[in-house]
This record gives C-alpha cells, structure tokens and sequence, in this order.
C-alpha cells in the first residue's frame, strides 16, 4: 500500500460521522478522476441518507417501493453527470456504458455527430462503430465510419443488416449517404472512360450528361461499378422521398443499371421484378414527378399477378407509395381490396391506415363484415370523439 493510499485510509477513518466519510471519499475519488467508483460513492451516499444499506450502492433491490423513485431520479442524475465528464475526456465507451443505462443516448450520438472518420485513429474507429451502429447511438454516422474504413460492400451488408431496426428519418439519411457515394464513384469512372475515347469532352458532375448518346460505354457487357452494389443502393432508395436531394441521382443510377446487358440486370420481388425500371418509376413518384403514369405502372404489375401472395407484395408496395405520395384514400381503397386481412405482425396494420386516413367509416365496415366486435367498437367511439 503507497503512502498516499493509506493517508486516504486514516483520512476516512477519522471522518467524525458517516456524512463526513462519505464526503471525503466522494472528494478522494474525484481528484483521483476513479469516475467508477465515484458514481458508486455518491449512490452510497444517497443510501445513506435515506436510511438503505450501503454495501450494494448502485442496486435496487434493497430499495423499497416508498423511496424508489427519489433513488432513481438520484440515480440518472449521477449517471449523467459522470457520462458527461467520460464524455468530455474522450472515453466514449466508458460514457456511452453510463447513458445507454439511463435511456439517453442522446448526448453520446451528438458526440459522435461531430466526429470525423478521416481524424479518427483505427481503434477509435471500431469503437465508434460498434457504439454507434451496432448499439445504435448513432446509426448513420456509424455506416459513415464504416464506409471510410471498411469499404462500400462491408457498409451496404451492415445496412442491409441494421435497415429495419432504424427510424424512417435514419433510413433517408443512411440511404442519401449511400446513393451519393455511388453516385460520385460513378461519375468519377465514367469521365474517366469519356475522357479515354473523347478527350476534349468536358468533364461532368451529372451522371445522365455522362450517359446522353454514348451507349458505346455499355457495349459488350461493359460495366462501370459493382453491380451487386447499385441493386442494393437503388434499392435502399426507397427510403428517399422529395425532400431529399439524393433521390434525383437515384433516379439516374437506376436509369444507369437499365442500360447494363441483361445478365446484370438482377430481378428483385414483385413489383420489383423488372429491377430498374421498377425503381425508375417508384422513384419519380416519390420526387413528385410523373406520379399517376408511375402508380398506372404498378397497377398493372398487380393486375398481372396470378397469385394471391405475389398481389398481396404489390399492393402493399403500392399502398406505401400511394400513402407517401399523399395520396390516402387511393391507398386505403387497394389496401381495402388486398390487405385487410394482412396480419399485423407482418408490419402492416390496416387499421392505422383507416386511422391516418381519417376513414374509420371504413374500419367499421371491414370490422364488421370479418366480425371483429373489439375493433368495430374502437372505431366506432374514436370516431364519435
């Protein structure tokens, strides 16, 4: 035992009651920045002063009922003092430990927000990845990291992996980062290829410039980008919508793969069968353009379909497109006709449709002609408030 550590033990013995002990430890753990430790000592003391024993400080199961509340609200406070000051030294797992605890991982994400993947050493970026993706303080910074260090094919596998666990706004975000990548890869290569055959041509940041009157660059199976790589960005596109400046270049990338020979054309589920025409449609629809011609597309591909769970994928394609375009009363008349009995654990509910619709008339009809008594009778008195 160091000198110094035993004066700290004749300190706190001689503390004259357990207020001054607990005070003096609390103040020998902050100069020793034992940040631990410290959260414990000042649990301890909150047990103290409310008459709890003490060898468990951070537990709850010595705490009764009458006192649990103000023992937790005691307790995310120092939990987010102490994340706080890891966080301001850069000890983002350690932080990230104590408000991933206390449900606020807010603090941490805009941490992360403003760091950069290019400034950040190796093992710092793995941290930052697994905090960030895997455990979801910041999903879309995390795939940023990730690109820069890992590559686009480890970033769209990790994407496709985490897609349905994050928030619409996260999926717009992550899928613009991803179609700007690409995008930006592609030009760089085609100007590349125009300026190898054409070399007074002037060099283009737009990717449908690049492509007008030189279908030579698709000739003989040519091919400019992983193939594999623009099907999963086209179809993480679907994320987009009209705010998003991103979904003009989707639209060009998916313009791009319906000019690759055909072998590289790879089908996707109805309506996506015929991939990047599909998309191109799907697309323009989202950015405002070309809507009634887009959803005649997909009406047709659903009056095509010869089986009922091919129908069903469509019209729930459709009714997403319908409801994101504004257009709520189309999409509650073909999710009335198709997917009124879809099982909610699938994600759809087509009682929320009824509801955001502001159709319970609806429900009520559809509850009654299934005999469903619980819903007709929800709809019934929400539509009497």
């Amino acid at each position: 035992m160091s000198t110094e550590t035993a004066t700290q033990f004749e300190e706190l013995q001689q503390a004259v009651d357990a207020d001054a002990a607990l005070d003096k430890l609390i103040s020998i753990l902050r100069e020793q920045n034992e940040y631990h430790k410290l959260f414990d000592a000042k649990l301890m003391k909150k047990k103290h002063e409310l008459g709890l024993p003490l060898v468990r400080p951070t537990s709850f199961d010595d705490v009764p009922d009458d006192k649990r509340d103000e023992f937790e609200e005691c307790y995310v406070e120092f939990a987010r003092e102490i994340g706080q000051t890891l966080l301001s030294e850069d000890k983002l797992s350690e932080a990230w430990m104590y408000f991933r605890t206390i449900k606020e991982p807010e603090s941490v994400a805009a941490a992360i927000e403003q760091m950069s993947p290019r400034m950040e050493a190796d093992e710092k970026t793995e941290e930052i990845i697994n905090i960030a993706l895997y455990e979801g303080a910041n999903p879309v910074k995390g795939l940023e990291f990730m690109l820069t260090s890992h590559g686009t094919c480890n970033t769209i596998t990790a994407l496709d992996q985490q897609m349905p666990q994050l928030s619409v706004e996260d999926r717009k975000r992550a899928a613009a980062m991803m179609v700007k990548n690409i995008y930006d890869d592609l030009c760089h290569t085609l100007n590349h290829e125009v300026q190898q055959r054409l070399a007074m041509s002037p060099p283009s940041t737009s990717l449908r410039e690049l492509m007008a009157g030189r279908d030579w660059l698709f000739e003989e199976g040519n091919y400019h980008i992983d193939v594999s790589h623009l099907n999963s960005v086209v179809r993480f596109a679907r994320s987009l919508d009209g705010s998003n400046p991103e979904i003009e270049q989707a639209i060009e990338l998916a313009e791009y793969g319906s000019k690759l020979d055909q072998q590289f054309q790879y089908g996707g589920d109805p309506p996506f069968d015929d991939f990047y025409p599909a998309h191109i449609h799907f697309l323009k629809a989202l950015a405002g353009t070309d809507q009634e011609e887009s959803v005649a597309y997909f009406q047709a591909k659903l009056d095509q379909q010869p089986e009922e769970a091919d129908k069903q994928m469509v019209a729930y394609v459709m009714v997403d497109l319908l409801n994101r375009i504004d257009k709520m009363d189309q999409a509650l008349d073909l999710a009335q006709q198709h997917l009124k009995d879809v099982d909610e654990s699938t994600g759809f509910s087509f009682a929320e449709l009824c509801l955001e619709a502001g159709r319970l008339d609806t429900l009520q009809q559809v509850a009654k002609e299934k005999g469903d008594l619980v819903s007709y009778t929800a709809a019934l008195i929400q539509g009497r408030a």
